[in-house]
Formats: C-alpha cells, sequence, structure tokens
C-alpha cells in the first residue's frame, strides 16, 4: 500500500532529520538498523555549521579545571550570594538588679592635704581619704579647721614624733617597732625582739612565756636613763613612754584598734625605770577620760604586781607625798581590792578570818 509506505517515510524522516535522503537510500542491506549508523555518522563526520563541532576529539576534551582563578571567584561569589544572612548575635538583657546600679564613681586620687604639726610646724602630707579613718580629722576637713583653698590642718600641740606613728598606723596598720608573733615560743614580740636584738629585763622567765602570759607588764628598774621607748613630751617637758602617748593620740583621733595596738606594746616593754613608769602613769590620767579605764588599769595592775620594787623606791615615796593625781586613790582601792581577793582565796581554804 503506497499510502502505507509514504507515512512510515515521513516518520523515518522525523526521527532522524539530519540523515540526507542521498545518504538513507545508499545505506546496504547488511548494515545495522539507522540508530548504529547515526552513530557511526557522529563520530567520522563533522556538522555542517562550522560553529559546531561533533568530534570524538570536541567531546573527549576535558573541561577546565576547578583551581581556574576566574571559575573559582565566581564560585565564591555565588556561594555568598546565595548563602543565608547571619543574625547578629543576641546581646543579654541587663539583670534587673545591674541596670539599677548607680554609675560608678570617679576614680580619681584622694587629695592631698597638708598638717602642720608640733610648735615648730613640722609639715606632713596625707590622702584625704587616709585621714578619714580618723573621726577626729574628718571633722577636722569638714569644720572650721580646715581651709578649703589649701587643704591645711594645724596641730600645734602634738608631738611630730607621736603623729608620725599615727600616719603610719593610718597607712600601713601598725606603727615602728611592729608586732610580731614568735611561733617558736607562741609568743607576741616586737619588731626589734624578733630580729635578735637585745632587750635587758630584770626577769629573764618574763621570755619564756606565751600567750597570755606574754603579755603581762614587766618588771621595773630603778634606774632612770632614758631609753627607745620613751619620748621627750614638750608640753610635760618629761619622757613618758612612747606606747602611752600614742595610746593617748588614739583616744584623741578617735581610733580604737591603735588603742588597743598601743596598750599590747606597752606590756611587752621590758627594762623601764619606776620613775618613767609613774610620770607615764600621772601622763595616761591626765589625757584620757574617766570612761576609758583600760590604760589607767594598765598602770595599777602593774604597780601591784612588782610592789616590792616600788616599795623600795625614793620616787613612789616623793610622788604620793606631792599627791596632785587621782592615781594614788585608784591606787589604793585597787590594792583594797587585791587585799580582799587573797584573804577570799585564803578562806577558802581554812577557817580562819582576817
Amino acid at each position: 500500500m503506497p499510502e502505507e509506505d509514504e507515512a512510515a517515510d515521513e516518520e523515518s524522516k522525523l526521527q532522524h532529520p539530519e540523515l540526507p535522503d542521498a545518504a538513507r537510500t545508499n545505506i546496504p542491506p547488511s548494515l545495522p538498523q539507522p540508530t548504529a549508523v547515526m552513530s557511526l555518522f557522529k563520530r567520522t563526520f563533522r556538522s555542517q555549521d562550522p560553529n559546531v563541532r561533533v568530534d570524538k576529539t570536541s567531546r573527549l576534551k576535558k573541561s577546565s579545571s576547578i583551581r581556574d582563578p576566574q571559575k573559582l571567584s565566581k564560585m565564591q561569589q555565588s556561594t555568598t550570594d546565595n548563602r543565608p544572612a547571619m543574625a547578629p548575635p543576641a546581646v543579654p538583657a541587663p539583670h534587673p538588679s545591674k541596670s539599677a546600679k548607680a554609675p560608678n564613681k570617679s576614680v580619681a586620687p584622694s587629695p592631698i592635704v597638708t598638717l602642720t604639726v608640733g610648735r615648730e610646724g613640722r609639715l606632713f602630707a596625707a590622702h584625704e581619704d587616709v585621714l578619714f579613718q580618723s573621726s577626729f580629722f574628718e571633722a577636722a576637713c569638714r569644720g572650721q579647721f580646715f581651709e578649703s583653698q589649701s587643704k591645711r590642718i594645724a596641730l600645734p600641740d602634738e608631738e611630730p614624733e607621736i603623729f608620725s606613728s599615727v600616719l603610719e598606723y593610718l597607712y600601713k596598720g601598725d606603727y615602728y617597732p611592729r608586732l610580731m608573733h614568735n611561733r617558736h615560743r607562741n609568743s607576741w614580740e616586737l619588731e626589734d625582739a624578733v630580729r635578735g636584738t637585745p632587750q635587758s629585763s630584770p626577769n629573764p622567765a618574763e621570755h619564756h612565756r606565751g600567750g597570755r602570759a606574754a603579755a603581762m607588764p614587766p618588771t621595773p628598774t630603778t634606774t632612770s636613763t632614758p631609753s627607745e621607748a620613751t619620748i621627750y613630751v614638750a608640753a610635760c617637758e618629761q619622757h613618758i613612754l612612747r606606747d602611752t602617748v600614742i595610746y593617748c593620740a588614739a583616744e584623741r583621733y578617735g581610733l580604737e584598734e591603735l588603742k588597743r595596738l598601743a596598750l599590747r606594746k606597752q606590756g611587752l616593754q621590758t627594762g623601764i625605770d619606776v620613775g618613767t613608769i609613774l610620770r607615764s602613769a600621772q601622763y595616761a590620767y591626765a589625757h584620757t577620760p574617766d570612761s576609758d579605764s583600760r590604760l589607767r588599769a594598765h598602770y595599777l595592775a602593774l604597780i601591784i604586781r612588782c610592789r616590792k620594787t616600788f616599795k623600795r623606791s625614793g620616787t613612789m615615796q616623793t610622788e604620793m607625798e606631792q599627791g596632785g593625781s587621782k592615781l594614788f586613790f585608784d591606787l589604793f582601792v585597787a590594792m583594797c581590792n587585791h587585799l580582799d581577793d587573797v584573804i577570799d582565796h585564803s578562806n577558802a581554804r581554812t577557817p580562819k578570818t582576817v
């Protein structure tokens, strides 16, 4: 049927449009089907279009390496463009207590205050915040003793050496000689004693005591030579125990810790003569209020404990004859109390009474 043959030819042309009619008519019957012929044709011939090459060398040509700088940059750019934008890191909300906190104060250094001490007007300089540890200096800096422009405080009645020790304590928490702990003896000693500086003591057994016993006042001597433990006070024109004067200065400046430190150091002094002890006791009575009895009680206990030495001393007799101090009445009361304690202790052992 001629119509069916024509339809088959048209279908073959649609499936293989690139195969010319002349080539199709010259295919021998022994060759394979048109699909295999088409494959052979592509390997052997070139396309009529000069811009399109379908030969084997064109198909086997390797693509350019990925290390090509231009393509690599394009790939990086495309990757960057397609990457989703990263959200900024979340900032934690401030804590309510921190957000309500007041701003930090200025870190500016404390102002310098100039102090003129003593009759000769010796100059000292100290930071204002250091002086404010003392209620006296805090009131002086804000009161009538303080010149706001020059920042100067005048202390004409103070001894420069004593004020130097007070200022050393305000900065370092101690003053020379420092209080040191002797681990070998389990006792507190002054710095010179720890370093090995010899100190004359009429009672060597005092050095072998530890704890509370080491703080007991030493036995006085009858010699009357000034030592390093004393200081000349111009107001009374006498040598007074240095720790006693510092204690009274601490009382005046409102430094309770310095008072305790000075009292403890005074109990560690050795080789002090009777005259110095009596003068220092009278100085303590004159420069401490009646409400502060710690330093006064220290001297009363010292005199009672060393009563044999004081009884043989002519200085004690002279001072008692002159009188004029509350010291001796308190000493009489303390002696009576001590005697009562001795009697009570004796009655506890025997039925006898005095």
